[in-house]
């Protein structure tokens, strides 16, 4: 009888023992959780750092030979339109403005009219920004005053797919002064 006292004193110490030691456990990983939290909010950095440091490693994924031709401010849209030219998804429309500059525009493959003129007002206002100068373009004026021009046919149909008029990667539109009528 004595014997079975002590081992079921033995049993209950081991059974504490080993209640206790999850119990501890849990609770070393609960503080070593909120020292970790305090830590990282410690080590948060101040906005202008941090953007220092993502412009840094932006600068350095510019560098890839894939990417070399992007600006250092490149925005994701860029990065997109890079990546998916290499693919073969997208081409390039070089779109000549009347004073000569040519204007490298990105479009998919199934690109209509419309997507060519929204990639035109894209590429502008991101232009904008970066060289500064006008604040603001009217889109609404340069689409009632200028023709989007192929080889001699003005781009009228919005809903019309550029290959439609034959476009295709690296040709070349022309923005061209519609004329008034009498």
């Amino acid at each position: 009888m004595d014997e079975l006292k002590e081992e079921n004193i033995k049993n209950v110490d081991v059974a504490d023992f080993a209640e206790k030691t999850v119990v501890d456990e849990i609770k070393g990983e609960q503080e070593e959780e909120e020292e970790e939290e305090e830590e990282e909010d410690e080590e948060a950095l101040p906005h202008s750092e941090f953007l220092d440091i993502f412009e840094e490693g932006l600068a350095l994924i510019v560098q890839d030979p894939l990417l070399c031709d992007l600006p250092i401010q490149v925005t994701l849209e860029e990065v997109n339109s890079q990546v998916a030219l290499e693919y073969g998804q997208a081409m390039t429309v070089r779109v000549s403005k009347p004073d000569g500059e040519v204007m490298p525009i990105v479009v998919v493959q199934s690109a209509t009219v419309l997507d060519l003129k929204k990639a035109i007002c894209r590429y502008m206002e991101l232009k904008q920004q970066r060289e500064g100068g006008v604040k603001h373009i009217s889109w609404k004026y340069v689409w009632r005053t200028f023709h989007l021009v192929f080889n001699g046919e003005k781009l009228e149909d919005d809903e019309r797919k550029l290959k439609d008029y034959g476009i295709r990667n690296r040709d070349e539109v022309t923005f061209l002064k519609k004329l008034k009528k009498k």
